[in-house]
Protein backbone atom coordinates (compact mmCIF):
# COMPACT_ATOMS: atom_id res chain seq x y z
CA UNK A 1 0.00 0.00 0.00
CA UNK A 2 1.34 3.50 -0.95
CA UNK A 3 1.63 6.14 1.59
CA UNK A 4 -0.04 9.30 0.84
CA UNK A 5 1.11 12.75 1.53
CA UNK A 6 -1.20 14.55 3.83
CA UNK A 7 -2.71 11.58 5.52
CA UNK A 8 -2.90 11.36 8.94
CA UNK A 9 -2.24 7.58 10.43
CA UNK A 10 -1.52 6.13 13.81
CA UNK A 11 2.26 4.06 14.64
CA UNK A 12 4.48 3.04 17.33
CA UNK A 13 7.96 4.61 17.77
CA UNK A 14 10.39 1.83 16.98
CA UNK A 15 13.73 3.87 17.09
CA UNK A 16 15.48 7.27 18.82
CA UNK A 17 18.45 9.24 17.70
CA UNK A 18 19.75 12.60 18.47
CA UNK A 19 18.01 14.11 15.29
CA UNK A 20 14.86 12.00 15.43
CA UNK A 21 12.16 9.20 15.52
CA UNK A 22 11.53 6.08 13.95
CA UNK A 23 7.77 5.26 13.47
CA UNK A 24 6.32 2.01 12.04
CA UNK A 25 3.21 3.30 10.55
CA UNK A 26 0.36 0.53 10.95
CA UNK A 27 0.39 -0.60 7.08
CA UNK A 28 3.94 -1.79 7.94
CA UNK A 29 6.29 0.89 6.68
CA UNK A 30 8.51 3.04 8.38
CA UNK A 31 8.54 6.63 8.74
CA UNK A 32 10.86 9.39 10.21
CA UNK A 33 9.71 12.02 12.38
CA UNK A 34 12.42 14.75 12.55
CA UNK A 35 13.05 16.55 15.85
CA UNK A 36 11.62 19.61 14.59
CA UNK A 37 8.62 17.93 14.01
CA UNK A 38 8.17 16.41 17.10
CA UNK A 39 6.59 19.01 19.66
CA UNK A 40 5.24 22.61 19.10
CA UNK A 41 7.58 23.55 21.41
CA UNK A 42 11.55 23.26 21.46
CA UNK A 43 12.45 20.12 21.96
CA UNK A 44 16.13 19.50 22.95
CA UNK A 45 16.21 16.40 23.54
CA UNK A 46 13.63 14.15 21.87
CA UNK A 47 13.95 11.54 24.81
CA UNK A 48 11.83 13.24 26.99
CA UNK A 49 8.87 14.07 24.45
CA UNK A 50 8.78 10.25 22.82
CA UNK A 51 9.67 6.69 23.78
CA UNK A 52 10.78 3.47 21.83
CA UNK A 53 7.02 1.21 21.90
CA UNK A 54 4.79 4.21 22.62
CA UNK A 55 1.92 4.72 20.44
CA UNK A 56 2.03 8.33 18.17
CA UNK A 57 -0.08 9.91 15.85
CA UNK A 58 1.56 10.93 12.67
CA UNK A 59 0.56 13.33 9.55
CA UNK A 60 2.91 12.23 6.29
CA UNK A 61 4.96 15.03 5.28
CA UNK A 62 6.37 13.77 1.94
CA UNK A 63 7.87 10.44 -0.18
CA UNK A 64 11.28 11.10 -1.60
CA UNK A 65 12.19 9.21 -5.01
CA UNK A 66 14.27 6.70 -2.34
CA UNK A 67 10.80 5.62 -0.57
CA UNK A 68 11.73 7.52 2.74
CA UNK A 69 9.11 8.66 4.58
CA UNK A 70 8.70 12.39 6.35
CA UNK A 71 6.59 12.12 8.88
CA UNK A 72 5.46 14.93 11.82
CA UNK A 73 3.83 14.61 14.71
CA UNK A 74 3.01 18.41 15.91
CA UNK A 75 0.88 18.61 12.63
CA UNK A 76 -0.78 15.63 13.20
CA UNK A 77 -2.27 17.31 16.27
CA UNK A 78 -5.63 18.69 15.75
CA UNK A 79 -5.97 22.32 15.17
CA UNK A 80 -9.03 24.50 16.91
CA UNK A 81 -10.90 25.83 13.50
CA UNK A 82 -11.64 28.80 15.35
CA UNK A 83 -8.16 30.19 15.99
CA UNK A 84 -8.03 33.24 17.78
CA UNK A 85 -5.78 35.95 16.84
CA UNK A 86 -2.91 35.95 19.14
CA UNK A 87 -3.12 39.49 21.62
CA UNK A 88 -1.43 42.39 20.17
CA UNK A 89 2.06 43.43 21.99
CA UNK A 90 2.04 46.44 23.67
CA UNK A 91 3.28 49.27 22.58
CA UNK A 92 6.98 50.71 24.53
CA UNK A 93 6.01 54.35 25.33
CA UNK A 94 9.51 56.28 25.39
CA UNK A 95 9.94 57.16 29.36
CA UNK A 96 10.70 61.13 30.52
CA UNK A 97 8.73 62.55 28.38
CA UNK A 98 11.28 61.76 25.56
CA UNK A 99 9.91 62.17 22.16
CA UNK A 100 11.37 59.68 19.59
CA UNK A 101 11.15 61.13 15.80
CA UNK A 102 8.83 59.12 13.22
CA UNK A 103 11.44 57.47 11.32
CA UNK A 104 12.42 55.82 14.17
CA UNK A 105 9.74 53.23 13.31
CA UNK A 106 10.93 51.15 10.79
CA UNK A 107 8.69 48.26 10.88
CA UNK A 108 4.87 49.31 10.84
CA UNK A 109 3.59 45.94 10.30
CA UNK A 110 0.32 47.30 8.42
CA UNK A 111 -0.21 46.31 5.01
CA UNK A 112 -3.52 46.48 2.93
CA UNK A 113 -4.13 42.80 3.15
CA UNK A 114 -4.38 40.55 6.77
CA UNK A 115 -0.99 39.24 7.33
CA UNK A 116 -2.68 35.49 6.97
CA UNK A 117 -3.13 35.67 3.42
CA UNK A 118 0.65 36.96 2.44
CA UNK A 119 3.18 34.49 1.26
CA UNK A 120 6.51 34.92 3.61
CA UNK A 121 7.83 36.35 0.15
CA UNK A 122 5.27 38.72 -0.20
CA UNK A 123 5.77 40.24 4.00
CA UNK A 124 9.46 40.26 3.28
CA UNK A 125 9.28 42.29 -0.22
CA UNK A 126 6.69 44.73 1.43
CA UNK A 127 9.03 45.16 4.72
CA UNK A 128 12.25 45.71 2.25
CA UNK A 129 10.21 48.09 0.31
CA UNK A 130 9.25 50.50 3.68
CA UNK A 131 12.93 49.83 5.35
CA UNK A 132 14.01 51.20 2.09
CA UNK A 133 11.98 54.31 2.12
CA UNK A 134 12.63 54.87 5.72
CA UNK A 135 16.41 54.77 5.01
CA UNK A 136 16.00 57.06 2.12
CA UNK A 137 13.99 59.33 4.18
CA UNK A 138 16.92 59.23 6.98
CA UNK A 139 19.55 59.87 4.60
CA UNK A 140 17.47 63.06 3.50
CA UNK A 141 17.28 64.23 6.83
CA UNK A 142 20.67 63.79 7.40
CA UNK A 143 22.21 65.32 4.71
CA UNK A 144 19.57 68.43 5.59
CA UNK A 145 20.86 69.15 9.02
CA UNK A 146 24.51 68.58 7.79
CA UNK A 147 24.11 72.13 4.95
CA UNK A 148 24.33 69.90 2.18
CA UNK A 149 26.02 72.16 0.08
CA UNK A 150 29.68 71.40 0.58
CA UNK A 151 31.94 72.93 2.80
CA UNK A 152 33.05 76.38 2.42
CA UNK A 153 36.86 78.19 3.50
CA UNK A 154 36.54 80.14 6.03
CA UNK A 155 38.51 83.97 5.06
CA UNK A 156 37.14 83.37 1.34
CA UNK A 157 34.27 85.44 1.26
CA UNK A 158 33.70 85.45 -2.80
Amino acid sequence: MQTEVGAVLNGKVTGLTDFGAFVELENGETGMVHISEVASVFVKNIRDHLEIGQSVKVKVLGVNDAGKINLSIKKAEEQPKATAAPAPRPVKRPQGGQHRSPAANVWQGQSSQPAGSQSFEEMMARFKQISDEKMTDLKRASETKRGGGGYARKGNKS
